[in-house]
Order: C-alpha cells, then sequence, then structure tokens
C-alpha cells in the first residue's frame, strides 16, 4: 500500500491546466488564469445584470431628455415610442398622499390621468 505525500504531489491550474509552483494553497498557475476562471463562472450573472443596467440607463436617459426643467408632463406613447421599459426602475417613492412615484436613479414618473405621466428630477445634494 503507497501513500501519496502531498508536498510531491503535482497541483494543476484548473483553468489551463499548467502545474502549479509555490504556496501549498495556491489554486491557480497566475493571476490571469484566477481572473480568466472567476469571469466564467461569473458569465452568467454579469450578462444578466449588464442587460437590465442597460435598460435602466436606457430608462433614466429618456426620462432626463423629456424634462428640460424639474418637472413635465408626457404621454405615455412618447416614452414607449422612445424604447421606455415600465417594468424596470431603481426605487419607488410613496408620498405622503399615497401617490406613488418609480425612479429609474434620480429621474421619476408618476402615472397620471388619461395614460399621462409626470416626469421629475430629484435634486439631491
Amino acid at each position: 500500500m503507497s501513500e501519496t505525500n502531498p508536498e510531491t504531489e503535482q497541483r494543476t491550474c484548473p483553468e489551463c491546466g499548467e502545474p502549479i509552483v509555490g504556496r501549498t494553497d495556491k489554486k491557480f498557475c497566475s493571476d490571469m488564469c484566477r481572473n480568466a476562471w472567476n469571469n466564467k463562472q461569473n458569465r452568467t450573472t454579469t450578462n444578466y445584470m449588464r442587460r437590465v443596467n442597460a435598460i435602466l440607463r436606457r430608462n433614466r436617459q429618456i426620462l432626463s431628455d423629456l424634462v428640460p426643467g424639474d418637472k413635465h408632463t408626457v404621454h405615455k406613447d412618447m416614452l414607449t415610442k422612445q424604447g421606455f421599459v415600465f417594468d424596470y426602475f431603481t426605487n419607488i417613492y410613496t408620498t405622503k398622499t399615497g401617490r406613488v412615484y418609480y425612479f429609474c436613479y434620480e429621474m421619476g414618473y408618476l402615472p397620471i390621468d388619461n395614460d399621462f405621466y409626470a416626469v421629475v428630477r430629484r435634486n439631491e445634494q
């Protein structure tokens, strides 16, 4: 019966298969392999987050382009025509009177009558 000695056993990099030289707890042969392996592991989550962030940035830009000052009223058709996606927003603000504003970063919108929306810019300083 032979025992394997962990000090003489050759460890290999999970990314490229090259032998690992150095500390006994080292898992990758280089920083490049470590980064590549982690990027592959997180690719699905990262792609989803990238798509959601792109939608949020586009929503914010659409609202910002439509509001010359701090407030403006626009019709729903104007927003959808420019590609606004109502299902994506960063936060919700409910006023004391119960009105609900949906925000994409500092730009918010409030549904009002007849498919119109009040669009506001929150000034945070």
